[in-house]
């Protein structure tokens, strides 16, 4: 480094956040705080809790293994020794945000950091949202501006777009939640589903990730469709026979498949149309309303889907490619990685749980299979306008077509991600990639007239 008097950038990691992604953002946050050059950089942990609240996380609590168990602690806030979230706890939440740190606002960002590096997935954090608030502050953010974040987490809107710019994209049928509802006959549907876009088909929520509402449905099993859609839209149904037929551990399970937001609906929830904030107010109203009636209790979340997707599910082998953006703005697409997962659907826990799936990086193929594949990672990063790094996934068939299904516009960043193993493929390690990410994140924003860029950029430069 040629200047000792470098006075190292101040990195504000967001990580966590108000989606059912909040755990991996949180964990992938423990990385890029790991990795972080420290000559050139200084980290500054900030937590956005499930209320949308910025904390500045105290650093021992960065390597708990989970949020629930720190914040709110299991300790303090539990049902039936369940753990909670903080959205489920009907007192202050003062007390625990003050445990774990110090609550700032969005207009004091610069007193604490000059840039924000985004690990946030999900709504509120790879939509645009947080992007728009920081762009409103004049605050400079890795990754791509609000646009693409915006189109690149819709993907009912994705493959309108991709049919229009003459992608291959598989038959859907887009079905809306007010549709599902009113609708009386759901064999109907299903055997209407069938003849648009064939078996097997897969159902998908419409603005999640990590496989995150994901079904794979084989058959014409009424009640396995039903299930599929409701976990597509998040919905929950209780029958009166089940309830009645539950024993204390089995209400247990109930409710922590219910309460964890990755696997069940979360909390607050909609029942008969009121929010219920807590799983004691659920069980309360569950053992009421049966002691008077036998009809079925519907449950939808509050962040429930308003529409979902239906795909003919693609045969194929599965790939997801970073694209990295050049100094030049040209986008370069890193060697594609393959998952083989067997007989196995790549869903939350065969994303996120060590030794569920196997990957290969780069994708073995031939030499011209693999450029196609590159080549359509970068038309469609160029599509849809993305900056700085994203990740693309999709399908290469056996008649050797590329099949692109989800651009995300922030990729996951936990150590065995797809980001930092392809990077490794061209000689970067984790360190050098996020200095990469930073400056050029930078660069991007200076260009768009953030007035902070330009000096914190040459700052950077001056580092090396």
């Amino acid at each position: 480094m040629h200047n000792s008097l470098f006075k190292p950038i101040r990195v504000g990691i967001f990580s966590g956040g108000q989606s059912r992604e909040r755990e991996i953002s949180f964990a992938g946050g423990r990385t890029v705080y790991d990795h972080l050059d420290r000559k050139r950089f200084e980290p500054v942990p900030v937590f956005v809790d499930s209320l949308g609240n910025f904390i500045l996380l105290h650093t021992q609590y960065l390597y708990q293994g989970t949020i629930r168990e720190f914040y709110p602690s299991a300790a303090n806030a539990n049902f039936w020794g369940i753990p909670l979230y903080i959205e489920s706890l009907p007192e202050s939440h003062e007390p625990f945000s003050e445990k774990i740190g110090h609550k700032i606002e969005p207009a004091a960002f610069s007193k604490y950091f000059d840039i924000a590096f985004l690990c946030l997935h999900g709504p509120y954090g790879e939509d645009g949202t947080i992007q728009g608030l920081l762009a409103w502050y004049q605050m400079p953010y890795t990754g791509s501006n609000l646009l693409p974040a915006a189109l690149g987490i819709d993907k009912i809107f994705q493959q309108k777009l991709l049919q229009k710019a003459g992608f291959v994209v598989p038959p859907s049928f887009v079905l809306t939640q007010k549709e599902w509802l009113h609708r009386a006959d759901k064999s109907k549907l299903l055997d209407q589903i069938i003849a648009t876009i064939g078996l097997p088909f897969v159902v998908k929520s419409s603005r999640q990730g990590s496989s995150i509402g994901v079904t794979v449905v084989q058959d014409t099993i009424l009640p396995a469709f039903i299930a599929a859609i409701h976990k597509a839209f998040f919905i929950e149904t209780l029958s009166y026979d089940s309830w009645k037929s539950y024993t204390p551990a089995d209400k247990k399970n109930w409710f922590n498949s219910l309460i964890d937001v990755r696997e069940g609906i979360g909390f607050p929830l909609l029942v008969a149309d009121q929010i219920c904030h807590t799983p004691h107010a659920l069980l309360d109203y569950i053992e009421l309303y049966f002691q008077k009636r036998q009809d079925p209790i519907l449950l939808k979340s509050a962040q429930a889907e308003d529409a979902i997707i239906i795909e003919a599910f693609i045969e194929g082998r599965e790939f997801s490619c970073i694209v990295l953006e050049a100094e030049n703005g040209h986008p370069i697409a890193l060697p594609p990685t393959e998952i083989l997962k067997g007989e196995r659907h790549f869903d939350y826990k065969a994303k996120y749980l060590p030794g569920m799936v196997r990957k290969q990086t780069p994708m073995e193929v031939s030499a011209p299979l693999l450029d196609a594949i590159r080549k359509e990672a970068t038309a469609l990063f160029q599509l849809l306008g993305c900056q700085v790094y994203a990740r693309i996934d999709g399908f290469l068939t056996k008649d050797n077509q590329v099949i692109l299904n989800d651009p995300n516009t922030t990729a996951g960043m936990n150590p065995a991600s797809f980001l930092f193993d392809q990077a490794a493929e061209i000689g970067l390690h984790p360190t050098q990639l996020l200095t990469f990410i930073i400056k050029r994140s930078l660069e991007v924003r200076k260009d768009k007239g953030y007035l902070t860029a330009g000096p914190l950029l040459k700052r950077l430069e001056a580092s090396f």
